[in-house]
């Protein structure tokens, strides 16, 4: 692998996924606040994970692997923590499962198969975005996301935009899988 293993960006990856079992802890005991903290520190790492290693000229191979298994292991735990409280649809957590698992096992098939390890598509951080806006507005105790229909409206979007980003990563697997060059 290219890139230190241990530096700052690829531990803001791993604590993001160590903060998911004590967000689902603090969201089911009803203490929404400190859950809602968490939140915020996982989204901001996630945020500076990447621009730091930008900065620092840290990329690695590791931090190409752990900062979207991190986005689809929190993405998965907490639809399905809402699933199983019933605040979410079946067919919404299912789609996010099964899209994060091809996405997760099609990336590991060209990894092995071409020896390519590919980034991120922008389509799918925004559809991390809007997911992230609807859990906020899902958690986050205020008025106004209980009066509107915030959440349904960032979970169409979310379910629009993960789509988009799922046909963009099935394009860019096939182009791949048949011989096109791929620059990360």
């Amino acid at each position: 692998m290219k890139g230190h293993i241990f530096n700052l960006p690829n531990s803001l990856s791993i604590l993001r996924i160590l903060l998911i079992p004590w967000f689902i802890y603090y969201l089911d005991a009803g203490q929404t606040h400190i859950a809602l903290i968490i939140m915020v520190v996982a989204l901001l790492s996630d945020w500076f994970d990447g621009q730091m290693a930008r900065w620092t000229n840290e990329v690695s191979d590791m931090g190409k692997i752990l900062d979207p298994l991190a986005d689809k292991l929190c993405l998965a735990s907490v639809a399905l923590y809402y699933l199983w409280k019933g605040e979410l649809p079946v067919w919404f957590v299912v789609f996010v499962v099964f899209r994060d698992l091809v996405i997760f096992l099609g990336a590991a098939w060209i990894r092995h198969r071409h020896n390519v390890l590919t980034t991120s598509l922008w389509p799918g951080k925004w559809a991390v975005g809007f997911v992230s806006m609807m859990f906020i507005s899902m958690v986050w105790p205020l008025p106004v996301f209980r009066q509107w229909p915030v959440k349904e409206f960032f979970m169409y979007l979310s379910a629009a935009t993960l789509f988009y980003s799922f046909v963009e990563y099935c394009i860019r697997f096939y182009k791949i899988q048949k011989g096109a060059e791929f620059k990360a």
